[in-house]
């Protein structure tokens, strides 16, 4: 069973071999991250961390049995009780409910562990997969958003009222 762990040093080389590898994949859904992401890595891991650190963010990565990065499940803009939901899950763990498992396991995390009490999540209206994820775990949409030029809708998430699906 794939396990959830909170982003550390240790992973970069991980984490960067997942974006590299489902980079067409995910560029089919949300705009593509560009060459200078993949240059700039160690830097970009290093200010993430930094960034977990000061707890204005919590990152995850979601590990198969074989240790290989499978996921990752990001809260970012932490703030006021609040903080932004957002994940990618590799191309070929992809409609197997990886996403969907990750999700709830993150938003426990987020109630629990660091003591949110709302989330917020964006998935473009072309990905129906990540819109369908979303519902099933409780996000409700919450009104039309512009995902780097595509449509895209909003849903938000009352931990408060949550409980795992």
């Amino acid at each position: 069973m794939p396990q959830l762990e909170r982003l550390a040093a240790r992973h970069a080389y991980l984490v960067y071999r997942f974006e590299w590898q489902n980079r067409a994949y995910f560029a089919r859904y949300v705009p593509d991250r560009g060459d200078d992401y993949f240059d700039e890595f160690a830097d970009r891991q290093v200010a993430l961390l930094l960034e977990q650190d000061r707890g204005t963010c919590h990152f995850h990565v979601l590990v198969d049995d074989d240790g290989w990065v499978i996921g990752r499940f990001n809260l970012v803009d932490v703030a006021d009780g609040s903080a932004e939901l957002g994940y990618r899950v590799a191309e070929r763990a992809a409609g197997r409910g990886v996403a969907q498992e990750g999700v709830r396991r993150v938003c426990e995390l987020a109630r629990d562990a660091h003591g949110l009490r709302r989330l917020v999540a964006s998935a473009a209206l072309a990905n129906p997969a990540s819109l369908a994820v979303l519902r099933r775990t409780g996000f409700v949409p919450d009104g039309e958003v512009d995902l780097g030029g595509e449509p895209g809708l909003r849903h938000v998430l009352d931990l408060t009222r949550w409980s795992p699906v």
